[in-house]
């Protein structure tokens, strides 16, 4: 029998600092797109206030080759440990997946940091594949990020 429960994780540096990262999340999503756009086609908040635990975003984003959406409200917030962790409530991954997280966590190293992806889900059923391509996207989008911020933005 197949577990329908998986955990992917990635680490890796950057040259942004934690705080900067971490705030593209939290606080600056909506530039998300700016950094990355070929991944990234925009977000747009639904309730509350950028960055508040509580709020809904919804996100438009290129993966696989299509145009997805993702509809996420944020759980938690620690600043301290510039972690933020969005539950996707709707959308594309909702078609294979019963439960999908998104855990990013930018940790402060040398002069840069090391982002810590976490991609927590259920599946709908053992034939749907482990979410790897999801896992390349997170990084190559957070790779975009450190980019756009060592330019100066």
């Amino acid at each position: 029998m197949s577990c329908l429960y998986g955990k992917l994780e990635i680490d890796f540096e950057i040259k942004a600092s934690a705080s900067k990262f971490h705030e593209m999340f939290h606080k600056r999503p909506h530039h998300l797109s700016n950094a990355s756009g070929d991944k990234v086609r925009g977000c747009e908040l639904h309730e509350s206030e950028w960055g508040k635990v509580g709020s809904i975003v919804s996100w438009n984003y290129f993966h696989e080759g299509k145009a997805n959406v993702a509809k996420t409200v944020i759980e938690t917030v620690d600043e301290e440990k510039n972690l933020i962790v969005f539950k996707t409530i709707e959308g594309d991954l909702m078609e294979h997946y019963k439960t999908f997280n998104f855990i990013v966590q930018a940790t402060p190293k040398g002069k840069g940091s090391v982002v810590h992806w976490t991609l927590i889900y259920e599946k709908l059923h053992e034939n749907i594949p482990h979410s790897y391509s999801m896992l390349e996207f997170a990084a190559a989008m957070s790779k975009d990020i450190d980019a756009y911020l060592m330019g100066g933005n």
